[in-house]
């Protein structure tokens, strides 16, 4: 995470009703966050973009390849807005961004959780997801361990990830759920990482950039949990 040179002192060094404050305003962003994303997915899944990503991915080769470079293109533009900004407006511009660029490309998979996997798996999703984000809230919380040794671990991790996926596309291989298994345990590392931020380094004025970085992580652990339940269920 880059921190901005007007940054204010670290929440480590703030009074425990400040540092109580910051981690509040933080979980509130990821809760609107959450919130409309849940909205904005609702919305998306009752128009045609569903059926027209399904389309345009399953008939290009490289489709899905240039749906996610555009997402990684535009996640990284929202990341810069929420944590380097003067203006607040544009700090909140960048988190509203990446929540429509994660409900974007949430479409295609959850129209097929819906549509061809039985009911539950989308909802049993959505619990896994929450326990496993409260279960590891709670670790880092309660030991309150800077967990910051792992963010050469997970930048690593990410760009394996990236040419893995980049080789799945090109080479038509199929990257199996032992691809998926390894992406949880990422994920699950960088909310432990994210989570350790909020608690030790992240400046008093970056709860937005705090809160979409945690978004992005309960995201992606979402998206793998949901492929890996799917994979066990099909209508």
């Amino acid at each position: 995470m880059a921190y901005s040179a007007y940054a204010e002192a670290p929440v480590a060094g703030l009074m425990e009703d400040e540092r109580a404050s910051f981690i509040r305003r933080t979980y509130m962003h990821l809760a609107g966050a959450i919130a409309g994303f849940t909205l904005l997915e609702i919305h998306l899944l009752k128009s045609e973009l569903a059926t027209e990503m399904l389309s345009f991915i399953s008939g290009n080769r490289y489709g899905w390849l240039m749906v996610l470079g555009a997402f990684v293109l535009v996640g990284w533009m929202a990341r810069g807005l929420a944590s380097r900004a003067r203006s607040t407006a544009m700090q909140y511009a960048g988190l509203a961004l990446y929540t429509v660029a994660e409900a974007v490309i949430f479409v295609p998979i959850l129209y097929l959780a819906v549509h061809y996997s039985e009911r539950s798996v989308l909802n049993n999703a959505l619990l896994l997801t929450g326990a496993m984000f409260a279960g590891l809230t709670f670790i880092a919380f309660t030991t309150r361990k800077d967990f910051s040794f792992l963010g050469g671990i997970l930048a690593v991790g990410g760009f394996v990830a990236l040419g893995l996926i980049a080789g799945g596309v090109v080479f038509g291989f199929d990257l199996g759920l032992a691809f998926s298994v390894g992406m949880v345990a990422l994920a699950s590392g960088s909310i432990l990482y994210d989570t350790s931020k909020i608690i030790h380094h992240y400046s008093s004025d970056q709860h937005v950039a705090a809160a979409l970085e945690l978004f992005a992580s309960v995201a992606l652990l979402f998206w793998y949990v949901l492929r890996i339940l799917m994979r066990f269920s099909r209508r």
